[in-house]
């Protein structure tokens, strides 16, 4: 598991910052591994400088390409709830995105391998890895629908983008008693999933947490810096 080194990097005021984490523990994150990352992690640097202002805003911000950074509640909950069996080595995530969720992850995991299927922002989402000096994080430009099958097992999974049902092959990628957070549903609304794969076996263990609201699960890659 990584820290970040945030000497350089410009910090905002530290009382925006406590503000957000306040927000989040009123909404019910208790994970204070959790919070703490997050209280650390300068999100002004996942969207563009217009935006910087309403980083520590607890709002989803676009980053372009009909994609958004996600509200911080909503990284604290998955992120919370993929570590709710406790500690993970190795994890999947499916939309890297801007790199915020993944970062985040990077700090509390030992491994963290992504996924993005627009080349642009991948591109973007590396820079900052490197910026950051994380060195724990793999990220490919791949159809995240798959998952990443040879890299797989993974202990936990998790999706920043809602497909209509549950890929299969998610579920074949997690390693015994792994965890996948994933929303799923229409484009309007999704269930917030959590299943649990049951030792070795082909079974597994679902919960319903939340309503949440993501940019759809689509197929393909894009290349196009548009």
């Amino acid at each position: 598991m990584n820290s970040i080194d945030l000497a350089g990097i410009g910090m905002t005021s530290q009382r925006t910052r406590e503000r957000l984490i306040q927000r989040l523990e009123d909404q019910g994150i208790s994970s204070q591994a959790v919070l703490d990352v997050i209280r650390m992690t300068p999100r002004h640097l996942f969207v563009d400088e217009a935006l910087s202002h309403r980083a520590y805003e607890d709002t989803a911000l676009p980053i372009g390409f009909a994609q958004t950074l996600s509200q911080p509640y909503v990284v604290a909950r998955m992120t919370e709830a993929l570590l709710s069996d406790g500690p993970l080595q190795r994890v999947l995530e499916i939309g890297t995105g801007s790199g915020y969720q993944t970062v985040v992850l990077s700090q509390l995991v030992a491994e963290v391998v992504s996924v993005e299927r627009i080349e642009p922002l991948l591109k973007k989402a590396r820079e900052r890895f490197r910026k950051l000096r994380l060195t724990n994080i793999t990220a490919s430009l791949s159809d995240g629908s798959f998952g990443w099958e040879e890299q797989a097992p993974y202990n936990g999974i998790i999706s920043t983008a809602a497909p209509q049902a549950i890929p299969q092959q998610l579920l074949q990628q997690l390693a015994p008693n792994g965890i996948l957070v994933i929303p799923v549903g229409g484009e309007m609304v999704q269930d917030l999933r959590v299943i649990r794969r049951l030792g070795d076996s082909n079974e597994f263990d679902e919960d319903v947490i939340e309503k949440v609201r993501f940019v759809p699960l689509l197929g393909g890659v894009t290349r196009s810096f548009r």
